[in-house]
């Protein structure tokens, strides 16, 4: 969905992106995760951590990075069978992108955040705006997926990580990624998200790596029950 907004060119560069010690491919730790699986409940709030991240120098022209966090394979239908006991969500159901982190107008000097320097809580009714040395905060989806729910709704900025359902068939992928742009700001309003920020990006991305992390809440599929 999110590709036809911010096409890279095929001049650009590759950045290499280094998510905490994960390999390409691992497994997230559950304390980066909003929601975590429980022994009773199937799930419970997680610690909302967001992992360090760090990438290499972008190319000649570089004057600001940005990073987009998003899942696939998040359900764009049938989301009332989401985490409904008896019921499982297979792998046939329509998916989309699903936007857990948006940084954007990060300095060119600034090539790494920190283990918990944009998030270290989930926060009901989410987190603010603040001001970061690191970068200018859009809003992540849950935003929107929240808007109905009284006990949590709220304008969730910055990162919050993965919850996928706990009856979810399918293991989702997490892509943590990084663009070297030829702009000092994008010149984004406050409430932006991640589909405004791709669209601001046309003809500005120099260079672009990724690394992909996996997570479920499904002990099935691998999920691990923190004791």
């Amino acid at each position: 969905m999110w590709g036809a907004l911010a096409t890279t060119p095929a001049s650009a560069r590759a950045l290499k992106v280094k998510v905490d010690s994960l390999k390409n491919g691992g497994t997230l730790a559950n304390k980066y995760a909003f929601c975590a699986p429980a022994a009773q409940g199937h799930t419970t709030a997680g610690q909302n951590i967001n992992p360090s991240i760090s990438w290499s120098k972008g190319p000649r022209g570089t004057k600001c990075y940005a990073i987009i966090l998003f899942d696939p394979k998040s359900p764009a239908e049938h989301r009332d069978m989401m985490n409904k006991e008896g019921v499982t969500m297979t792998a046939d159901v329509k998916r989309h992108d699903f936007c857990h982190w948006v940084l954007v107008d990060i300095p060119p000097n600034v090539r790494s955040i920190k283990e918990g320097a944009d998030s270290n809580a989930r926060v009901v009714h989410g987190k603010p705006a603040t001001p970061s040395a690191a970068g200018v905060k859009g809003l992540n989806e849950y935003t929107k997926v929240m808007a109905a729910n009284d006990a949590m709704k709220g304008q969730y900025y910055g990162y919050d990580g993965p919850c996928p359902p706990w009856n979810d068939d399918l293991v989702h992928d997490y892509h943590f990624t990084v663009y070297a742009l030829s702009v000092k700001s994008l010149d984004l309003p406050k409430d932006f998200d991640a589909a405004a920020a791709l669209d601001a990006m046309k003809g500005k991305i120099l260079a672009q790596g990724e690394t992909v992390g996996n997570y479920t809440q499904n002990p099935a599929k691998g999920a691990k029950v923190e004791k």
